[in-house]
């Protein structure tokens, strides 16, 4: 008779055998082998994922620990308060014990508290360096006022040619002398045709002057004129009172530290125009704004740009 292979059930966590004896490949609880074994190993992996689980809880659990302080934080208005010394009274510790003072300090087991350090002040040694001033310039024109007061208008300096012929000049006493007359091509001649008048309280060598129409003028195209103003780092405006007779003028304003040039021109073919222009600039000391007022082209005769005054402000 042939031996029958019996086996036990094995317990699939591994702990040991139970159960009575079966035929070998006989299924257990109508499973078969390679169903069992699924079974064990999806029971160990549940295993696993629990014992890992709890290892993560573990180091949490530890981390929250480690990071936690000693005792509940003190506010930043709060003082450290300890029990007063055996024999000591209850009303208080003397003024070389209380919290802060240098016996307090020197106490083991206290911290004195944290002050936020102060900046210190800045060297004298190192002075901040001071910044360049913006530079700035503009160019507007319109038409000339009828009556212009010199004195109102240049309250730093002012100019005025020709109230005694073509070499004439009349400036304001006691003014900044900024304004600088640079010459130009061409002959000058003076006049006293000038469509608006001119008055001031305030020049030299003539104190004073009411309704001028006097004036300078140069012909053929490049005559004209040369100013130069000076720059002092703040904003100053210039007010040109000039014109033209049977010609086209070009006005030129730059800053001599460089940069661009703006360009402003006038025109009649047929008689004469006068117009303001109107120079607002910004330039550090040392610095000139430089105008030139020439003519550009002529419509006959002896085609000319003139000039009255200039005033600075």
């Amino acid at each position: 008779m042939a031996q029958e292979d019996l086996t036990r059930d094995v317990d699939p966590g591994g702990r040991g055998v139970s159960g009575p004896l079966r035929r070998a490949g006989e299924p257990v609880d109508g499973r078969t082998r390679s169903e069992q074994r699924r079974l064990a190993r999806a029971r160990q992996r549940r295993r696993w994922a629990v014992e890992g689980l709890v290892v993560v809880a573990c180091l949490v659990a530890l981390g929250v620990y480690a990071a936690a302080p000693d005792g509940p934080a003190a506010g930043p208005d709060d003082e450290a308060v300890l029990p007063a010394p055996a024999g000591r009274p209850s009303g208080g510790f003397p003024v070389a014990d209380r919290p802060g003072s240098p016996a307090d300090a020197a106490t083991p087991g206290l911290r004195p508290r944290q002050r936020t350090p102060t900046a210190p002040p800045p060297s004298p040694s190192s002075p901040v360096a001071p910044q360049p001033a913006a530079v700035h310039l503009d160019v507007a024109q319109a038409d000339v006022p009828a009556a212009v007061d010199l004195t109102a208008a240049g309250t730093r300096d002012w100019v005025h040619w020709g109230l005694r012929g073509p070499g004439s000049t009349v400036r304001k006493r006691d003014g900044s002398g900024e304004i600088a007359d640079e010459g130009g091509r061409g002959d000058r001649v003076g006049h006293d045709v000038s469509p608006e008048t001119f008055s001031w309280r305030d020049g030299a060598p003539v104190t004073s002057s009411s309704a001028t129409t006097t004036g300078v003028s140069a012909c053929g195209v490049g005559s004209g004129f040369a100013l130069a103003v000076d720059g002092g780092g703040e904003a100053r405006t210039v007010r040109l009172y000039a014109g033209l007779w049977m010609a086209r003028g070009r006005l030129e304003a730059r800053l001599s530290s460089g940069g661009g040039t703006a360009v402003r021109r006038l025109e009649d073919p047929h008689t004469t125009h006068t117009t303001e222009f109107t120079v607002r600039f910004r330039a550090p000391k040392g610095t000139k704004l430089l105008l030139t007022w020439t003519v550009e082209a002529t419509f006959g005769g002896c085609g000319n740009v003139n000039l009255q005054a200039v005033a600075l402000r």
